[in-house]
């Protein structure tokens, strides 16, 4: 067996990660408040995480939740929001996490489809027109998972306008904003709603995470979101589990407010940036027949085959797992279709195997194909 080159999993490499910067904010964490890490707290997080995270999109704290990761925020707001039966819009294809959270608790999955721009509005729209009422639109608007697609401001602006007129709740699901490497830097929709990010009309609810920016062993993530909703979700996770780690959050607070966080976010999207571009190039070289889009930030790269050739996504990623590669299967990101698509992870990938890793890609696609 050669060895196993993984493109399956969004995950910084450890060496790209900051830990001598990890271990000395846990020093500090500890020197500085041994109590409040040392204590249960209380469901709204760590009270000077939240208060940073407040700041940094100009909020009341009440207006934000820190949770075990952003799919327990994911989780929390689901079961505030969904019922059995309720129309929720998705992007297609979009994060299989996703899609296993709206379905277990029933609701009606409405895929809208995914362009380089991000969600097709024009397609939602029409959806809607023609009688679709959903109760939450999920969008990663960011380096989309797994499209690595980026919504463009226009596509924001006009998503905003329909939740307005077919009144649904946009669910801003962010993790990957800040790990821009390349382009234009564009607004949240957040930031965009009438009333900026301090709206309270609930029109808006941001998550993000720390998993994309700092490690993702921290297991940190937050909502933003009206006060009234945020106050019902601190009530279920007072529920559910007392309290998020304090320990987990106070060493975050003290990492991405000391001055080791800039250079280090740096750092990782460096390493990004030479991963996606060596693996675009890979991909031109040894898949000249793949579509995808050429990632300016984030984690993934969604690869699509031509269609109507016999093309099976299980099939190529059980060829390339024979050969030592790992990658994801297109139909784990969609309710029905995918065969032809897959996702690659370039974030854990050292550049140096980048090419090689692709290469025997390559001859899996031909060997399942065959």
């Amino acid at each position: 067996m050669p060895d196993v080159i993984s493109f399956s999993r969004g995950a910084p490499s450890a060496d790209i990660v900051d830990v001598e910067g990890l271990k000395l904010a846990a020093i500090e964490a500890f020197d500085t408040d041994p109590a409040g890490l040392t204590g249960y707290g209380t469901s709204i997080g760590y009270v000077p995480l939240r208060r940073w995270i407040a700041e940094k999109h100009g909020v009341p704290e009440d207006h934000v939740l820190v949770t075990n990761g952003s799919m327990q925020a994911d989780a929390f707001l689901f079961d505030e929001l969904i019922s059995s039966g309720d129309a929720v819009v998705v992007e297609r294809p979009t994060y299989d996490r996703t899609l296993l959270g709206l379905t277990a608790r029933g609701a009606h999955v409405r895929l809208i489809g995914l362009e380089p721009d991000g969600i097709d509005v024009s397609e939602l729209r029409r959806e809607l027109e023609a009688g679709l009422r959903p109760r939450l639109a999920h969008v990663i608007p960011t380096f989309q998972n797994p499209g690595g697609s980026t919504l463009s401001l226009a596509k924001r602006r006009e998503l905003l306008a329909l939740a307005e007129e077919f009144d649904f709740v946009v669910f801003e699901d962010d993790p990957y904003y800040d790990v821009r490497f390349t382009g234009e830097t564009l607004p949240r929709m957040l930031d965009l709603q009438d009333g900026g990010a301090a709206a309270t009309d609930g029109r808006i609810v941001y998550a993000c995470s720390f998993s994309k920016t700092v490690c993702p062993g921290v297991r940190v993530g937050y909502l933003v979101g009206p006060p009234a909703l945020i106050k019902r979700i601190a009530t279920r996770a007072t529920n559910t589990y007392i309290a998020p780690s304090q320990v987990a959050q106070g060493i975050v607070h003290r990492f991405v407010s000391g001055e080791r966080f800039a250079p280090a976010l740096e750092t990782v999207k460096a390493a990004l940036a030479d991963r996606a571009t060596r693996l675009g190039a890979a991909l031109k070289e040894h898949l000249p027949q793949a579509r995808f889009v050429q990632p300016e930030g984030g984690y993934f790269l969604w690869v699509e085959l031509p269609e109507g050739e016999g093309h099976d996504s299980a099939r190529i990623a059980a060829a390339a797992a024979e050969r030592g590669v790992q990658i994801v299967k297109g139909t784990d990101f969609l309710v029905e279709g995918g065969e032809n698509a897959f996702r690659l992870a370039y974030s854990a990938v050292h550049a140096d195997r980048v090419d090689e890793g692709v290469r025997r890609l390559a001859e899996a696609v031909a060997a399942a194909r065959g």
